[in-house]
């Protein structure tokens, strides 16, 4: 078969199977197979492609026609500009969190200490750590399948990041304390999990059946995760550190609310490009 032809193929297939992004989705996976750029289906589509290209292109979309999720299949996923491992294990970054990672570099300064928690793929770490200088991150997740995906993704990137394994600040009890003010955080920095868990069964198959669970389920209301983290983030963090999250579209006022309640000051909502309120961030009180 031509370019063109497994092109139809393929869109074809994941229209049937009611994939929203069909064509794209096509194209995307064929220029994985083929190793071969955007311009290809305009320049080289009357080009024969082998018989191994043309039976990997059609596993490939018979994986997405299931609903398995694209980036699933390849491996990978653009964030920041960097190309980041992901599979089943992580959340698949989405370009909604960099907001968040755009908004914590507003306020970076060289050398500071940064803690991801929730870190996933280490995607906003590693982020903020590659458009840095000098500064140290560490990233929590709960999740050990998780953790080896983000390392992967330091030494792939080059970077240097310590990835803990454990629930939300556990893995830095005693790591603190009064004397060690050194140790302490500029910035806490989490794209927690925020989804009530009533709403998961509602979400994309691609959502509810691939991605896991646990970077998804926030419990009841959504809220468990905020309240844990502002609750015992002070402990961690120097005079006047920041704290950055990324919300649900409708999280805004109830996170202000509970950093209000916990000494934060001026507490600020930013918009995504959807004009959605996407990330709270915050000072400690001083």
């Amino acid at each position: 078969m031509t370019y063109r032809e497994l092109y139809d193929y393929g869109t074809e297939k994941l229209k049937k199977a009611d994939i929203a992004e069909a064509a794209l989705d096509a194209r995307l996976l064929l220029e994985y197979i083929c190793r071969t750029d955007r311009n290809a289906l305009l320049v080289h589509g009357e080009s024969e492609r082998s018989p191994l290209e043309e039976e990997f292109y059609k596993r490939t979309i018979e994986q997405r026609s299931a609903h398995i999720p694209l980036q699933h299949i390849t491996g990978e996923q653009e964030f920041m500009g960097l190309s980041f491992c992901v599979n089943e294990h992580t959340l698949i970054p989405r370009q909604d969190t960099e907001i968040l990672v755009e908004e914590a570099m507003r306020h970076m300064s060289d050398g500071m200490r940064i803690l991801d928690l929730c870190t996933g793929s280490g995607c906003i770490i590693l982020s903020l750590l590659k458009y840095s200088n000098e500064c140290e991150g560490i990233g929590i997740d709960i999740s050990k399948d998780a953790l080896l995906i983000a390392e992967e993704n330091a030494k792939r990137l080059g970077l240097s990041a310590a990835f803990l394994e454990g629930d939300l600040f556990e893995p830095l009890e005693g790591y603190v304390s009064d004397k060690t003010h050194d140790r302490l955080f500029d910035i806490v920095i989490s794209n927690p999990p925020y989804i009530a868990s009533g709403v998961i069964p509602t979400l994309m198959p691609e959502v509810k059946d691939h991605e896991p669970l646990l970077a998804l389920d926030g419990k009841e209301d959504g809220l468990y995760f905020y309240r844990e983290i502002i609750k015992k983030a002070p402990s961690y963090m120097r005079k006047s550190a920041m704290i950055f999250f990324e919300i649900g579209y409708d999280q805004a006022d109830a996170v202000s609310v509970l950093l209000q309640e916990s000494g934060f000051q001026e507490i600020e909502v930013i918009k995504d490009y959807a004009g959605l309120d996407r990330v709270v961030k915050a000072n400690l009180e001083g």
